[in-house]
Order: C-alpha cells, then sequence, then structure tokens
C-alpha cells in the first residue's frame, strides 16, 4: 500500500503559514528531505486564534484538469503546482493533490501508511481520527489532526494549526484535500461545506 500515498503528503500548509507569519525565503522541501521531527513539541494554541472564516464568506467553483470540482473561498490567493493547487487567506489554507493509486484507500491503511509519514515529516503532528465518511462523492477517508506550522525564519514563532485531510479515489485517482487553520478557529460549516462539494467530473 505504501505507493498509494508517496506524493500526497504535502508541505504547503507549514510554508504557507510561514510566509504569513513574515519567513523571508521558503524553500520547498520534496517528500523524504525533512527532518524527523518526533522531538518537536505541540506549541500553545493561541487563546483567540485568528483564522474564522466569516459566514458572508462566498465560495466558487474550482474545476481541476485532473477531474473533479470543488468549492472553495473566493478571493483566497491560488497557486497552481504540478499535481495540484493551493488557495490560502492569512493562516487558513485549502490544498488539493493528486496522485496515482492501485487501490481506493482504507482506514487501516491510512493509519499504516499515509499518518505514518505525515507524523515522519510533520511537526509534532498528533492525529485524533481517522475514520470513512460517506461523502456525495463518495467513500472517502478523513484524518484529524493538529500539528506545528513552519518556524518563522527571523522570529522562529509557529503556530498551532488544526488540519482534516479528505482521502477521495476513482479509476486509479486518488485526491487529498487539505483544510487547515489556527487550532481553536470556529470552521466547522465552511469545511463541511469544502468537503461534501468535492464531485468527480
Amino acid at each position: 500500500m505504501k505507493t498509494h500515498f508517496r506524493k500526497i503528503i504535502g508541505v504547503l500548509p507549514v510554508l504557507a503559514v510561514a510566509a504569513c507569519l513574515g519567513t523571508t525565503a521558503v524553500m520547498v522541501p520534496v517528500l523524504g528531505s525533512l527532518p524527523a521531527s518526533a522531538a518537536e513539541k505541540p506549541v500553545q494554541p493561541e487563546k483567540n486564534p485568528p483564522g474564522d472564516i466569516p459566514d458572508s464568506q462566498v465560495f466558487i467553483d474550482y474545476t481541476s484538469p485532473e477531474g473533479f470540482t470543488l468549492k472553495v473561498p473566493e478571493g483566497w490567493a491560488r497557486s497552481d503546482r504540478a499535481d495540484g493547487a493551493s488557495f490560502v487567506d492569512k493562516l487558513d489554507g485549502v490544498v488539493v493533490s493528486v496522485s496515482k493509486a492501485d487501490a481506493a484507500p482504507t482506514v487501516d491503511s491510512a493509519k499504516a501508511d499515509y499518518v505514518a509519514k505525515l507524523k515522519a515529516i510533520g511537526r509534532a503532528v498528533q492525529v485524533s481520527a481517522v475514520k470513512q465518511v460517506k461523502l456525495p462523492a463518495g467513500t472517502a477517508i478523513r484524518i484529524v489532526y493538529t500539528s506545528n506550522s513552519e518556524p518563522n525564519a527571523v522570529t522562529n514563532r509557529q503556530v498551532r494549526l488544526e488540519n482534516e485531510r479528505y482521502l477521495y479515489f476513482k479509476d486509479g485517482k486518488l485526491v487529498a484535500l487539505e483544510l487547515y487553520a489556527p487550532k481553536g478557529a470556529d470552521n466547522v460549516d465552511q469545511w463541511q461545506l469544502m468537503s461534501s462539494s468535492f464531485r468527480w467530473k
């Protein structure tokens, strides 16, 4: 099952947050080049964290050339990349990554492979749930976890993030949707809207 997830562990969320915290030089590492962060401790969440997506936020359709559509917040900074795209606003973000897979992920395979790699390359990752969920696009795997952001290059400041990743599979294609924000931000409804809006074309 290792080939299922080899390309879908992205580092854009922590890099995007680092940029928002004032990082002046950011190098994009590749999978396997990051040091293991087992010794890193979770930073304390902010008491009144920024990052709430307003109830008035307008969502628009993003259509991927990889054969799916998704609703994303209007006005967020979009960056296209070889395996997907990201949408960022301050400390909030949405990342979609596409890779090939031999079979649909299961809870057990996600725990054994995807979560293990996430913990190995992420920053103080703490996974709280790995579940199979039924969404309009079909069955998906939902991974809920917290992590530290990339340190600010000048102040070394980090933010504790809460994350949800959804794994959608069809015809040998695996799409990972990541939603992240500072821990404690209230984005439950907006995240549900986006994860439920995913459709295969």
